[in-house]
């Protein structure tokens, strides 16, 4: 594309954007066409995140529907709001019922939790999101904009803060509040035209608009009326709503337009921050007749620019002394700019906070009834963000902090999800030279990380006999846990529902920051020889996160002892992860064909019927005792030759043929009960016994497999031996079909090796 095509690409975005001004009675007209153009802040806002659709998750080990607008899906997932799915639907459902008029109208909406778990990033969706939105044809916003410089001679002008000798393209002025067209009706007009729009609305919650015009566009209402009235015009309000005075116009909702954000660092007097300033000598170039004008109002504070859509009090407990001030406007739906001058306003107001205010709000709480705080505190609607509790997202949120990935991770199964847990990452560093190198964290690091994380996290009480905090935080992403041939569902284990999982922990700053300094430092982290010096291995995740804990001053003494006892069982989860992927590595070129664990279903099945089974191949499938012994002997490793006679099966291995295989086989026969059930195209990996012999093997396989193997020598194996053939074999399947890079192959083989050789005897 040349430079001209860009342009012209760009031309045809913001064609697509922004509308041509209109006038009152066509927008209307356009109204009825499209009312949710006309919805108020709370409903307006409502409607930008369910326009983005749903999307189920899984959290805590519960399936929830999520709204996808909390995934920033316009920024592609930029500012993703990842977890505290449940947090986030009670605040749609509260904001349901604010925008219905039921009950919770008068309250302001706080989203309160600790350091980074979210918060600033809910801020950054929102916007976007309802920018974005706003850009569509269902999300379009309107204002009103004025010219009074028509009327007669006097070419009087309005402005704010402007040259009010402007030229001519430049005496419109748009309402500096983004006031809603409607408002310049009159009240007894509005109502009629609500009420007939309402009644053509098929939505659960009716369009509302209650605001009166805002101080500005009433003194042009008010200076455009006196004028005409002056001159007898009969049909005074078409004369002021004409199109030279009066017109109607879309805009792109953003920050100080629509959206309103008081920042942490913002200062002056409550009035500056919530609604503006008077400029004083603008007051004195006005004609106010001795009063003050509302053209000399500066219109910046959080309320005037958040009207229409959203305000937002960005770390509220630097603007304590403000929240008091708010306390009425959700009431009152008004404000003053001063003692005779009110504005109305229509925005949804949410405040965001760290615990500490939370603290300063309960500082009275002793003195009971007596509380000046209470009522603020009966209009807050808190909604608790917390730490992740889900390893597949703490995972995502890692990668993000130290890469340039944005997408969001959806998947159809859990298995999926379960690559990207697992996968390397690579990243590439510049040092003061202007060099460039490359260093990787390997298969299971970063997993090592997000499960350190999230384990720190896990409230110990109460936890289930036989679990570990591993088990639960494994239970919490999954929905399961499987130990073999066996998967329990949560709903099987006793989790408290009170527990303070979230509350605390490590949070992913302290992951991020330990882990680009693991990249920076310790060069020679392992063998040099091997060239290996860029791979960073989970155990050095594990290890630099712990030792880091005792200097980080956002530990307390208690924390950091919890803390570093928990790391110890991720440890050992880890390597058993990093144990499967080197066995299976192994065996890889071993492993047992699909169509002989399919025809040993099928020979099973038959002989639990004790009849011959039609196939889906149509084959007659008599049951074969020898092939099932075999099969059960050599693949299964599971019994012995003592455990039958001759070829007929003993009790012990009838019972596993009907527990494990028939059992779960009956189990996938009544949840596909509506489809045509036939033994054939089962999906085999749906029968956990038989999962484990496709995809997974023990040492006892590699034994009976390679006689002559010895974990030993795996460092440097004798040339011609059988060891040296499996270790070449293993580092090729490692690298071509678990993801490892040649040199987190041999850094994780001799790992795993070296701890095979104590017991391998």
């Amino acid at each position: 594309m040349t430079g001209d095509d860009y342009v012209t690409e760009a031309d045809r975005e913001l064609e697509a954007t922004y509308e041509e001004p209109m006038s009152l009675a066509a927008y209307v007209d356009r109204l009825f066409e499209n009312p949710t153009i006309a919805s108020h802040a709370s409903k307006y806002l409502l409607e930008a995140i369910e326009a983005a659709g749903t999307r189920t998750v899984v959290e805590e080990g519960e399936e929830n529907e999520r709204y996808r607008f909390f995934d920033d899906p316009h920024n592609d997932g930029e500012h993703a709001i990842l977890g505290n799915t449940e947090v986030l639907n009670g605040f749609v459902d509260d904001l349901r019922s604010i925008a219905a008029g039921r009950a919770k109208d008068e309250k302001i909406i706080w989203f309160e939790g600790p350091t980074a778990t979210g918060k600033s990033e809910l801020k950054r969706c929102l916007v976007n999101g309802l920018r974005e939105y706003s850009k569509t044809p269902e999300g379009r916003r309107y204002t009103v904009e004025w010219n009074i410089t028509s009327t007669d001679a006097d070419d009087r002008s309005l402005s704010y803060g402007g040259d009010p000798t402007a030229g001519d393209d430049r005496n419109w002025y748009e309402s500096p509040v983004q006031a809603h067209p409607l408002s310049v009706f009159p009240e007894d007009v509005r109502e009629q035209l609500l009420a007939d729009l309402n009644e053509e609305l098929e939505d659960h919650v009716p369009v509302q608009v209650d605001a009166e015009l805002d101080p500005f566009s009433r003194e042009a209402y008010d200076y455009l009326e006196e004028r005409y009235r002056r001159n007898g015009e009969e049909e005074l309000f078409s004369a002021i709503a004409d199109e030279s005075h009066l017109r109607v116009k879309n805009y792109v909702v953003d920050i100080g337009q629509g959206v309103g954000v008081l920042h942490s660092e913002d200062d002056g007097q409550p009035k500056e921050r919530l609604v503006g300033s008077w400029m004083h000598g603008m007051l004195q170039e006005l004609d106010s007749r001795g009063r003050k004008n509302p053209q000399a109002f500066s219109y910046d504070g959080v309320l005037s620019q958040g009207n229409g859509v959203l305000t937002i009090v960005e770390d509220a407990a630097q603007h304590a002394d403000l929240l008091q001030k708010l306390l009425n406007v959700p009431d009152e739906q008004s404000v003053k700019l001063d003692k005779g001058i009110g504005m109305d306003v229509d925005s949804q107001l949410l405040i965001i906070s760290n615990p500490d205010l939370e603290a300063q709000l309960n500082q009275h709480a002793d003195r009971n009834g007596m509380d000046p705080l209470k009522a603020l505190k009966r209009r807050l609607d808190k909604h608790r963000f917390g730490y992740l509790t889900n390893l597949s997202l703490e995972s995502e949120l890692i990668r993000r902090e130290l890469t340039n990935e944005t997408a969001v991770w959806e998947a159809d199964t859990y298995d999926e999800l379960e690559e990207r847990i697992r996968a390397p990452v690579t990243v590439t560093l510049k040092d003061q030279a202007g060099e460039t190198r490359t260093e990787e964290f390997a298969p299971h690091a970063l997993e090592a990380a997000a499960l350190y994380a999230v384990v720190t996290r896990l409230d110990e009480e109460h936890l289930p006999n036989g679990l570990d905090l591993v088990d639960k935080a494994l239970i919490y992403d999954q929905g399961y846990l499987q130990e073999g041939d066996i998967r329990r569902e949560k709903d099987e284990f006793d989790f408290d529902d009170d527990s303070a999982d979230g509350d605390h922990g490590i949070p992913v700053t302290y992951t991020r920051d330990t882990l680009a300094e693991l990249l920076q430092t310790d060069r020679d982290r392992h063998h040099a020889e091997l060239s290996v010096e860029d791979v960073v291995m989970p155990r050095d995740v594990l290890n630099a996160m712990a030792e880091g804990l005792g200097e980080a001053p956002v530990f307390s003494t208690g924390e950091r002892s919890e803390f570093e006892n928990r790391v110890v069982p991720v440890k050992n989860y880890v390597y058993d992860r990093q144990e499967s992927d080197v066995i299976e590595a192994i065996m890889h070129d071993k492993r047992v064909d699909e169509e002989t664990v399919a025809e040993y279903v099928e020979h099973v099945y038959a002989w639990e019927t004790d009849e011959p089974l039609s196939n889906d191949r149509g084959e007659e499938v008599e049951p074969d005792p020898l092939k099932m012994k075999l099969f059960e002997v050599e693949h299964l490793g599971r019994f012995s030759e003592e455990e039958y006679e001759g070829n007929l099966p003993r009790e012990s291995v009838r019972n596993f043929r009907r527990e494990k295989v028939i059992t779960s086989l009956n189990r996938h026969a009544w949840e596909h009960r509506d489809e045509d059930f036939a033994v054939g195209n089962v999906d085999l990996t749906a029968i956990p016994v038989i999962k484990s012999v496709l995809e997974s093997h023990d040492w006892d396989d590699v034994r009976r497999t390679f006689e002559d193997f010895d974990p030993r020598q795996w460092d440097d194996p004798p040339s011609g031996t059988e060891t040296e053939t499996v270790k070449e074999n293993t580092i090729q399947n490692m690298v071509a079909e678990f993801d490892y890079s040649p040199a987190s192959a041999e850094l994780t083989s001799r790992h795993v090796m070296g701890q095979v050789s104590y017991r391998w005897d």
